[in-house]
């Protein structure tokens, strides 16, 4: 368990963020400039806070109070960078073996072969980094951070500086940290998509302080905060794979509502967390008949809320999970929504992109 607490003023921002973090991945989700790096700056040692407490499990990294203050080597944390920062003189093996070679000897540990098969790198190990991809790059620097064996990764917008193409490339590999590795991972990003399929955990940052905390599901359905805006808003929902059509379809149960996907390649009977935009589905007070989508869900308003615009969010409870569904507030006031009222949500299979897809349940470990 990750507990933190920092005061910290600058000219014209001030910071004051109190929040714990179990394991899996812990997002700290919010717009440019509202304290997030900050915040990992203070965490790994780079930034001495005015007034601060950090404890990782039994340790303390930091306590303004007491004038304890670890230096970054000592707070055995692991960093993964936007640019990967690996040596350039060395090869891969080399770039990971400076990695493990600042573990503590008695340290538990993931074997370097475990981490490499993991991380698929096996074939770059002679290279040097002028001759990877910028998504091999960051995969390297997480197994160089992983073989350090840290108490707590820090990934700092690994992604950002990536394409779309090796971004997609980049993040199964951080849910397998997720989902097979023991070390706890702080994430920051700005990224709806990213945070969606990865967190376990969502810390939502705005102007200097934490406005929301809980599971993924939980904080992006919430139509209160929306870090990313109403433009990126969507839902989690929990799905299993139900079976493969031959027309190209995967069918999957949520929440006992079979739902239709463009094909996957998961296996049957494997667990699916799907996002699902706002702005994908429509609401209807009626069971519609003889339209061309096949995907509808039963469910019961829970909030409305109207935009600064002419936009409104609404919020209802299904059998998969909570839905958001980004409407007109002319739509609204036309269907009289409300909270208790029944409605049919329809979404497009089509609309439910691969990347918006991951693998694995929802809930925290």
């Amino acid at each position: 368990m990750l507990e933190v607490a920092l005061s910290h003023t600058f000219a014209g921002f001030a910071l004051d963020a109190e929040f714990t973090a179990p394991g899996g991945i812990t997002v700290l989700f919010g717009r440019s400039g509202s304290g997030k790096s900050t915040i990992v700056n203070a965490l790994a040692g780079l930034l001495t806070p005015q007034a601060g407490r950090i404890r990782l499990d039994d340790r303390v990294l930091l306590d303004t109070a007491r004038g304890i203050d670890l230096p970054p080597h000592r707070r055995r944390l692991g960093a993964i960078f936007q640019d990967s920062r690996l040596f350039p003189h060395l090869t891969v093996s080399q770039n990971l073996a400076y990695g493990a070679f600042f573990a503590p000897k008695d340290a538990a540990r993931e074997s370097r072969d475990k981490v490499v098969e993991m991380l698929g790198i096996g074939h770059l190990l002679k290279r040097r980094p002028s001759a990877l991809s910028g998504g091999e790059k960051q995969r390297v620097a997480i197994g160089r951070a992983l073989l350090a064996a840290p108490r707590l990764i820090l990934a700092d917008e690994p992604l950002a500086s990536l394409d779309e193409e090796r971004k997609a490339e980049i993040l199964p590999y951080f849910e397998r940290l997720r989902d097979e590795v023991s070390v706890p991972i702080l994430y920051v990003s700005h990224s709806a998509s990213e945070v969606a399929r990865l967190a376990t955990t969502i810390v939502v940052v705005k102007d200097g302080r934490i406005v929301r905390k809980g599971r993924a599901e939980e904080v992006l359905s919430d139509p209160a905060v929306l870090p990313a805006g109403v433009r990126e808003a969507g839902a989690i929902l929990g799905a299993r794979v139900l079976r493969h059509a031959e027309d190209g379809l995967t069918e999957v149960d949520a929440g006992g509502t079979v739902l239709f996907i463009e094909r996957i390649d998961r296996p049957v009977g494997a667990p699916l967390r799907m996002r699902i935009h706002a702005s994908d589905v429509i609401l209807t007070r009626e069971a519609p008949s003889g339209l061309s989508s096949l995907n509808m869900l039963h469910g019961t308003i829970e909030e409305v809320r109207a935009g600064e615009g002419a936009d409104a969010m609404v919020a209802l409870s299904t059998g998969g999970g909570r839905l958001l569904a980004r409407l007109t507030r002319r739509s609204v006031a036309s269907l009289d929504l409300a909270p208790g009222v029944a409605v049919y949500a329809i979404v497009k299979s089509v609309s439910v992109a691969p990347g918006d897809i991951a693998p694995g349940a929802t809930e925290e470990p």
